[in-house]
């Protein structure tokens, strides 16, 4: 089995998984609107046991599945559609199709100041506690590199929870840690403050790297 990443409707590369997962944008044209409402409640469903799972993903508990839907449909959503935002979901599919089960995500924040319009924040990187350790978070960071790259964005920014899992991810695929923030943000299950680190990468143009990215997961 592996994990097949598909970009714009082109299948880009794979990578060996213990089940069938396949990455792509997710689309929200106005032809797919029921389709939508269904995938939003698949991508509520991951952000609320990610969250009760103990991630620094910007909420914490209690955090019902009205949060989760609500951050979907009045965050994100209208950003997408308004071309600020680009996402990424992987699809638990056992028969080969698009449309099966979201079982990650991640976000690629394009709405920068004018001075920094070659920059893109990554977002939101989620993968439901229950289909880890298969290759889903690394598969779905690598089709966003794709994506900036579509969008000529050579850095790359984040922060995420200083000495999670998700750090370790993101060392693992060349992001450069340009500090640490103390007492940065409260946890998701209890009051405490974490510290948080800042991590960059920087990009080659379009066509001039994705061989390179290709090699390390194939």
């Amino acid at each position: 089995m592996m994990i097949a990443i598909c970009i714009e409707g082109e299948m880009s590369h794979s990578v060996n998984a213990p089940a069938e997962i396949r990455v792509e944008e997710w689309r929200v044209d106005a032809s797919r609107a029921a389709s939508v409402d269904a995938e939003i409640e698949m991508l509520a469903e991951v952000l609320r046991a990610v969250v009760h799972a103990g991630a620094g993903v910007s909420f914490f508990t209690p955090f019902s599945i009205d949060d989760a839907r609500a951050f979907w449909v009045d965050k994100v959503l209208p950003q997408v559609r308004a071309g600020q935002r680009r996402v990424v979901v992987a699809r638990l599919d056992e028969r080969s199709e698009c449309g099966a089960r979201i079982v990650g995500t991640v976000q690629l924040e394009l709405e920068m100041p004018p001075n920094q319009q070659h920059r893109a924040a990554v977002a939101k990187l989620l993968v439901d506690p229950a289909a880890r350790r298969r290759g889903i978070g690394k598969a779905l960071m690598i089709a966003l590199e794709e994506i900036a790259r579509s969008e000529r964005r050579t850095l790359l920014t984040l922060d995420t929870v200083t000495g999670s899992s998700a750090e370790l991810l993101y060392r693992s695929l060349d992001f450069i840690a340009a500090g640490v923030i103390p007492r940065y943000a409260r946890g998701a299950l209890t009051p405490e403050l974490e510290s948080t680190t800042i991590m960059y990468k920087e990009l080659t143009p379009a066509g001039g790297a994705l061989d390179s990215v290709r090699g390390r997961i194939l």
